[in-house]
């Protein structure tokens, strides 16, 4: 089965053509040192031949044939080598030389040519390779002086066999390579798969199998790792969004239809149907109102907003909220101040930075100590700007920390306390489109809530200008 996706693999194919392709360089490297290495030795051939055919020459004209026939004995017996000389007469009768009869190839007058020569001299080969010059003197007679380059032949042939070799042996190399990177590929690619399989038949509990090799199949698969963390618990959190919607929207609806079946069983009466209307219009304000801040959050989440960024001063947003929650505060008995820098100016949007600052402060004075203090404190720092909620209250526990941003999370489990779990969830929403990180911290006594705005963003004495994009954030409780 995994044999046969490997030959099917692309992988495969890919590394089979790049096989192919250094199979042709090598063999065009090959060629090239044999043809270099060949006419460069042919070259030497020639410029030796030549010399010894041009002193043979000026020998001719100074003494003779007999001259001639006397220095080609001369050099037959002192060469001992792969020299080659002959002369002939008219009749191509050998005179002197070593070469036994005049080659039938060379029938021109003068020229250069290779040829074969059988036995033409002591330790000769029996086809050997001559290289030859030859003319025709004035008296008739055909002079003919060569080399013997039967090395090089020797040579080619061992090139040639080096050749065929190398070019075997890398190509059963680059097979057994490829097939086993093909091999290694296609078994990790297929355990992701099976994951995969395993993960659409029987849920998001599989996970991808680690090697320890960490290399980019390791790295790959502890990405698709997390990767499936990360969906598992938004698919739980989901559930959980749709446990605590199902139930927020059970006690409403339900005395909305309790209502509207009391007073269908009963007859008309102005002031009482009335009553009823309104009840139940408020009901589905609340109803309304929990979708409308589902919307909201997601309109914020999606970076719907940031085409409506400009520079707004935290200390005015600041002092709105407090004096739109005064009454409120006061109602509570709860003192609420606002403290700090006079203008600290950041790039956002303003009425979310509202609802953020908002949605805090609303829940520092109704989950704050009775007739204890609640105070907005906004500042200009080196490192951006920061905005902070503290009240004196009895805070929450360090290990709710992590949750309190999820959708529809209530410290109370009994969810009968007004609200719906979707303030902070908004908070946080704001903060990830500003750029903006979360702190929460033990104000001793009660719960402070800050926000970091990065200094790419806030308008202080060293910062940017306003209207800069705003730089990434992250949401950090801690």
């Amino acid at each position: 089965m995994l044999l046969a996706k490997t030959l099917r693999s692309s992988t495969l194919k890919l590394a089979l053509i790049f096989i192919a392709i250094f199979g042709a360089a090598v063999v065009a490297l090959f060629g090239y040192v044999y043809w270099s290495t060949s006419s460069y030795v042919l070259a030497r051939a020639d410029s030796v031949i030549a010399a010894e055919h041009a002193t043979l020459r000026k020998l001719y004209d100074r003494a003779g044939r007999a001259g001639l026939i006397i220095a080609i004995e001369q050099r037959v017996a002192d060469a001992g080598g792969d020299g080659v000389f002959l002369l002939a007469d008219r009749s191509l009768a050998p005179l002197a030389g070593n070469l036994k009869a005049w080659p039938a190839a060379l029938t021109d007058a003068a020229g250069r040519a290779d040829i074969t020569a059988p036995d033409w001299g002591p330790g000769a080969t029996a086809r050997a390779r001559l290289r030859v010059s030859f003319d025709t003197l004035p008296d008739g007679s055909r002079l003919l002086v060569g080399r013997d380059i039967g090395d090089l032949a020797a040579f080619a042939g061992k090139i040639d066999t080096a050749l065929m070799l190398g070019i075997a042996l890398i190509f059963v190399l680059a097979a057994v390579a490829s097939v086993t990177v093909t091999r290694r590929t296609v078994g990790r690619i297929e355990s992701v798969n099976a994951t995969s399989r395993a993960i659409m038949q029987s849920g998001l509990g599989e996970r991808i199998p680690l090697r320890g090799t960490r290399d980019e199949w390791d790295q790959l698969a502890e990405n698709l790792n997390l990767m499936l963390d990360r969906i598992e618990a938004l698919m739980g959190e989901v559930k959980q969004v749709t446990d605590n919607v199902a139930h927020d929207l059970r006690t409403p609806l339900s005395r909305i239809r309790g209502r509207l079946e009391k007073a269908s069983g009963r007859p008309r009466a102005g002031e009482e149907d009335q009553a009823l209307i309104n009840d139940t219009l408020a009901e589905l304000d609340v109803v309304l109102r929990m979708f409308g801040s589902l919307t909201r959050i997601s309109q914020i989440e999606t970076g719907d907003r940031t085409a409506a960024f400009r520079a707004v001063n935290l200390a005015e947003i600041a002092r709105d909220v407090v004096e739109l929650f005064d009454a409120a505060a006061e109602d509570a008995g709860v003192r609420l101040t606002a403290e700090g820098d006079a203008c600290v100016r950041v790039t956002g949007d303003r009425d979310l930075l509202f609802d953020a600052l908002s949605n805090l402060v609303d829940n520092a004075i109704k989950h704050g100590r009775e007739a204890g203090r609640v105070t907005v404190h906004v500042a200009c720092r080196a490192d951006g700007a920061t905005m902070a909620v503290a009240d004196d209250g009895p805070g929450i526990p360090a290990h709710e920390f992590p949750h309190v941003f999820k959708r529809f999370y209530r410290l109370e489990r009994s969810r009968r306390t007004p609200g719906n779990g979707l303030g902070l969830s908004l908070v946080a929403a704001v903060a990830r489109l500003h750029g903006a990180r979360i702190e929460m911290l033990d104000n001793a006594p009660g719960l402070q809530f800050r926000l970091h705005f990065p200094r790419v963003i806030a308008a202080g004495a060293d910062s940017r200008e306003p209207g800069a994009s705003p730089g990434p954030g992250e949401l950090s409780p801690s």
